[in-house]
This record gives structure tokens, sequence and C-alpha cells, in this order.
């Protein structure tokens, strides 16, 4: 794992002492949290997450923005107000001028503070050979994803880590028992073969993972690689629970916890996100917000 100080970070705390709004006002009004990512070619990061920083600040937005140069990752919160904001500026670049972004809605502020980093990667898989800039697999519609993984021969992947599978999956997945997604390329290389596994479709929480995975089986010979555009989030969002081949809750990295279909926080019962993440640090194994 790459030291914290070959990152760059800024993080500005929202001020308590003079807020443009305050917190009651904000749990009237409604929390929005809005996730988005997109793979694209950012050689002014560094001056990009500047001016984003100020703005967030200006706006109170929470959450965490990540920046490099392969492109952006990021979940945050604010008011409809301040996130209409960060949204309209970010588009207004013509690089980001499609960027699609999920949205739901809370009652609490699901972060306690707004973190904007310029890393190595957006989501870390330490595969120079993967990337989603160049190629990337066969984008699959949520409407679309469950006549995809009921063909038969389709390899169903879920590229998200074992804590996080733990709450629930989609019906005849794999779960690879990784601890991070940058164990992803030596499972890909012990259990997946390009010739056995013709069709493979993969998933993760918000897209991001499946994506960079699916430029990594491409640029490792697999030809019909697969996976769900929007994630997990996008599916339980458009897809009726009668018709859902998703079973159990959805792991998210907020105060949230999990969500269930219709981006809803779910109380859960079994399934315990927080214990499944402690079980991780005293293993040395530090979780990451990857999605």
């Amino acid at each position: 794992m790459p030291s914290r100080a070959n990152d760059i970070i800024i993080r500005a705390s929202v001020s308590r002492e003079k807020p443009r709004f305050t917190d009651k006002l904000l749990t009237m009004k409604g929390i929005v949290v809005t996730t988005f990512y997109k793979f694209v070619f950012l050689p002014d990061a560094a001056n990009f997450r500047d001016q984003l920083l100020a703005l967030c600040t200006e706006h109170q937005i929470r959450g965490t923005i990540l920046l490099a140069s392969e492109g952006i990752n990021s979940t945050i919160s604010g008011t409809r107000t301040g996130i209409d904001a960060i949204m309209e500026w970010l588009r207004n670049d013509p690089r980001l001028a499609d960027l699609d972004s999920k949205e739901s809605q809370c009652d609490d502020r699901p972060f306690a503070r707004l973190k904007v980093k310029l890393k190595k990667e957006i989501v870390t898989l330490r595969a120079p050979e993967a990337d989603p800039t160049a190629q990337v697999g066969h984008y699959i519609e949520a409407k679309d994803w469950n006549n995809l993984i009921s063909e038969p021969g389709v390899t169903i992947v879920d590229t998200r880590n074992d804590y996080e599978v733990e709450g629930g999956t989609f019906s005849g997945s794999i779960d690879p028992k990784t601890a991070s997604f940058g164990q992803f390329p030596n499972w890909v290389a012990e259990n997946l073969d390009p010739v056995q596994d013709q069709k493979v479709a993969m998933f993760c929480t918000g897209g991001i993972r499946c994506e960079k995975a699916t430029a990594l089986l491409l640029a490792r010979g697999f030809k019909e690689v697969y996976h769900l555009k929007g994630g997990i989030l996008k599916y339980l969002e458009v897809v009726p629970k009668e018709e859902s081949l998703y079973k159990g809750e959805c792991f998210i990295f907020d105060e949230r916890e999990s969500i269930d279909h219709g981006l809803t926080p779910k109380i859960s019962g079994g399934f315990k996100p927080k214990e499944a993440i402690e079980k991780k640090r005293k293993r040395g194994i530090a979780p990451e917000s990857s999605d």
C-alpha cells in the first residue's frame, strides 16, 4: 500500500462557528447525497482540486472527492442548492459535460467533513495495464442486467471487498473474497481464464471498480466483458424490488452504512457493516471507499 506521504491531501472541515446554514435548517430541507465518477484525462488535477475545494467549502459540501490524472471519483452531500452548484461547475468543463451522477436523500449529514484529495489513481488497482481511458467493457443498463446475468455460460463476478459482499450480492455471482481492490488482479490471474470464461459480467457499488476491472480483463485477453452501468446503486434505484436478483443489503461508505431498494437507508439486521470493517482493521487491512 502506498505511503500516505505520496498523496497530496487537503481536508477542510465545515466551520461550526459561522455556518451559512444551520444543521436544523439542513435537516428540514433534507440532505442530498450524490455519487459520481468519470475516467478522463485530467493532467491539471492539482489546479482543478484547488478550485473545486474552494467552491465546495463555499457551499458547505461534505464528503470525499478524489482526483487523479485518470479522472474524478466522489461521494458528497449538501443542500439541493449546494449540490446543484457543484455539479453545474463540474459539467461546465467540456471533459465532464456528460458526467453522470446518482442521488439519494437522508435526514442527517452522512459525512462529518469535506476531503479533497489528489491521488495516483481514483480507485486503487495497481495494475498499469488497466487503463479505462483507453478501453472498457460493454456498459449494461440496470434495466437489462437481469437478462444478461440470467444467460447460461455467463461468469458473474462481484468486484467488491469481502466485507461488502457479506451484506448482499447478486444471485449466482462469484465472491473473490478480496480484502481490497488491489488484490483483484492476482485473483483474476489465479481464477479466471479467457478461454473458459468467454463471457464475464462484473459489478460493484457505484460502477467505478467494475469499469476499471473490465479494462484489466480486456488487457489480459478476455474478449466479451460487461459491467453494470451505475453499479448496484443504479440497479436498486430503477429495478423494482419484486423483479430484483440482488439479495440482501448494499454496503456504502458513510453513516447510512447500507441501503435497500429505492436507495433508502437500511436498518441492518444480521449484517453489521461497522463490525465488518473493524475486523479488517484488526487484521491490519484498511478498507477503501472505492466507489
